[in-house]
């Protein structure tokens, strides 16, 4: 389980999915499943499947500019847009 949520307004999401996005050299879209914030990736937690036409099933970043605190399972972070996230793993 992850979560992921804004700072100022608590805006975000939990679940099963933490993904990371970005391009290669060529710049084609890479992701990477159960991805832990990094510099230069843009984050997106929440539900693996769609829940239902009136919830968000996720909540997305923009790219990620620099960690603020990190440990194993949690990770504070500036996105290019000033907004700060803190992220989280739950060990089950």
């Amino acid at each position: 389980m992850y979560s992921m949520y804004r700072e100022r307004d608590g805006q975000g999401d939990s679940g099963g999915m933490s993904m990371a996005f970005w391009f290669d050299e060529e710049g084609n879209p890479v992701q990477e499943h159960n991805a832990k914030p990094r510099v230069g990736v843009i984050m997106r937690v929440g539900s693996i499947h769609a829940r239902t036409m009136t919830a968000q099933d996720w909540w997305q970043t923009t790219f990620i500019k620099e960690i603020l605190e990190e440990t194993d399972t949690q990770v504070k972070f500036k996105t290019e847009n000033g907004s700060i996230y803190e992220w989280r793993r739950y060990e089950t």
